[in-house]
């Protein structure tokens, strides 16, 4: 049985954000990569999302939630939001 293509695109984002976030330290990058991984579902992309097993959801709501996670960490430490939180305490 020959695994769909999909399935190798999910894990070279996946394997490229990592490198991202561990070798280069870049959160925003790691999160663009995982969040272009999963464009690239690696289950069976023809079962509804109801009919998924449990598992399978919990994996791709958890990727999710690495990308959302990565995303606010770089948000939060920008350097850009520290005007914004100053303007917010009236400095």
């Amino acid at each position: 049985m020959k695994a769909p293509f999909n399935k190798y695109l999910y894990l070279g984002f996946v394997l490229f954000g990592l490198y991202e976030l561990f070798v280069k330290h870049s959160a925003l990058e790691a999160a663009t990569q995982f969040g272009i991984a999963l464009i690239f579902d690696p289950f069976v992309t023809e079962q509804p999302w109801k009919e998924r097993p449990m598992w399978q959801k919990g994996v791709l709501i958890f990727h999710l939630a690495v990308v959302a996670g990565l995303f606010g960490y770089e948000v939060g430490s920008s350097d850009a939001t520290i005007g914004f939180i100053d303007g917010l305490k009236g400095n």
